[in-house]
């Protein structure tokens, strides 16, 4: 055998015993040790105990505070108890709303006593999500609105017609190949789905109601007497289920419906013919009945079998819908047309247009307080012991009820015109004025505005329902914006 074979032979045996003897430490150039690879490939404690729950609880929480709220409520208590606790930590629930506020702004306005912070957070968080830019396409159409403008004051000017005509004829051109591209951007690329109900009203919407559920099913009233009742699921635009009202009648009332509001499956209509009229949900929008009342009804709000309702002859009236003779108490709290009115198990809270503010004990029965202002509210709102309300001047206006004492907070000028309608929760408010503005916010002081919608007509009046917003319209029209399924 040759010097060269033995070589070879050599050389194989020493291969064969590299590979069946492991070695008794890596390589210098991994820079590892066999604890750090055991610990990367199993998700136990190492032997030197570093792991996540090892850390100091401050830089756990700031792990968590990079997390949606929405993974920090539903997902950590499941991975384990500990990390459930984060959840409960009120400190880190605070930092993380003064983050989404902003370092100027102040949250909540009200008392921070009881205050839900984790729900806070979650709605903050949720709309941003949706709301953030919504506004720009709204706006872009604005702008083309403007172009046509300038291209009319060209046709009527000194230009000549046929000239005139052919730059009105390339800025429709180019104006409907932006509006395409937006809208077929805006489509793809928005949480949202924005739509208008098929034309069911001949007058101006004053009211406007997404009922129980997941708001699938929405409810409008208008100048023209009726009620009507739509199907947000039913095809791309929704679809008119009917108008409601009784046999033999032509309309569902003899007046303007200014009001609605529900409870389960109660939902109640108020006019200007001075009626509050009952219908069954359940039995498909059947009549309930009728309570006649001796003014306008101008405000509503409907708990169980109870219906509150504020009047033009400033009476706030309270009716149990069981009885035969449903009216229970009249109280007249204000000096003019009640004008709005919001309430929970305890409170009733009511604005007149004699510019006051009234907070009754549901309870005791008996009036805590008035407040006096220099202007009179159009819309009200709250949730806990935090009241956002709107007024005639375009102001929003925040209380706190706490103690069962009413105390003005702040003022914000949002609008520059009525403020018809105010929706708030803990992390969420919207607001809508006569001024063709809806407005979308983070509820600090002063509020943290994500969006502003521009409308071609006054808005009248808003409802909000599991992320889904419904407006009412002065153009004849309700609109939707709801979240992509």
């Amino acid at each position: 055998m040759s010097q060269l074979n033995v070589a070879l032979e050599d050389e194989q045996k020493e291969r064969r015993s590299a590979v069946s003897d492991p070695p008794d430490s890596f390589p210098d150039s991994l820079h590892c040790e066999p604890s750090v690879i055991a610990t990367e490939t199993s998700p136990s404690p190492s032997s030197n105990g570093v792991n996540l729950l090892s850390l100091p609880w401050e830089i756990v929480t700031q792990i968590a505070s990079h997390l949606p709220a929405q993974c920090v409520i539903d997902v950590l208590p499941q991975v384990c108890q500990t990390l459930g606790k984060v959840g409960e930590d009120r400190l880190a629930w605070q930092l993380r709303a003064q983050k989404l506020c902003g370092p100027a702004a102040s949250f909540p306005v009200g008392p921070k006593q009881d205050f839900d912070w984790s729900r806070a957070c979650l709605e903050m968080e949720e709309l941003i999500g949706y709301w953030t830019g919504q506004g720009t396409l709204t706006e872009k159409q604005e702008m083309v609105q403007d172009r046509h403008e300038v291209a009319a004051e060209t046709v009527n000017g000194e230009a000549p017609v046929a000239e005139a005509n052919m730059v009105q004829m390339q800025l429709d051109v180019d104006l409907n190949v932006q509006i395409q591209s937006q809208n077929a951007s805006s489509s793809t690329s928005s949480p949202l789905e924005h739509m208008v109900l098929p034309s069911g009203h001949i007058a101006d919407v004053n009211c406007v109601l997404l009922l129980e559920g997941a708001g699938a099913v929405c409810a409008s009233g208008s100048r023209d007497r009726n009620v009507n009742l739509w199907d947000l699921n039913e095809g791309p635009r929704g679809a008119l289920m009917h108008t409601l009202g009784g046999r033999g009648t032509i309309s569902t009332h003899r007046g303007w419906v200014w009001c609605l509001a529900s409870s389960g499956p109660l939902l109640a209509s108020g006019s200007f013919d001075s009626t509050v009229k009952l219908w069954d949900l359940q039995a498909g929008g059947a009549d309930r009945g009728v309570i006649q009342c001796k003014a306008a009804v101008l405000c509503l709000f409907c708990e169980r079998d109870t219906v509150l309702a504020g009047s033009h002859d400033q009476r706030l009236s309270i009716y149990d819908t069981r009885a035969a003779d449903p009216l229970v108490k009249s109280l007249r709290l204000h000096g003019d047309a009640v004008l709005c009115l919001a309430a929970d198990d305890q409170f009733i809270l009511s604005g007149s247009k004699d510019q006051s503010v009234a907070l009754f004990d549901r309870r005791a029965g008996k009036l805590l307080q008035k407040v006096q202002l220099s202007s009179y509210l159009l819309s009200v709102s709250f949730s806990g012991s935090e009241v956002w309300a709107g007024d005639n001047r375009g102001l929003l206006h925040t209380f706190s009820m706490s103690s069962s004492c009413l105390t003005p907070v702040h003022q914000f000028k949002t609008h520059t015109s009525l403020v018809t309608g105010v929706h708030y929760t803990p992390g969420a408010l919207y607001t809508c004025s006569s001024d063709r503005s809806i407005k979308v916010h983070l509820p600090s002081a002063p509020p943290k505005t994500l969006c502003t919608l521009h409308h071609q007509a006054g808005v009248n009046g808003l409802s909000v329902k599991g992320g889904t917003l419904a407006i009412a319209s002065g153009d004849m029209n309700v609109e939707v914006w709801r979240p992509r399924c």
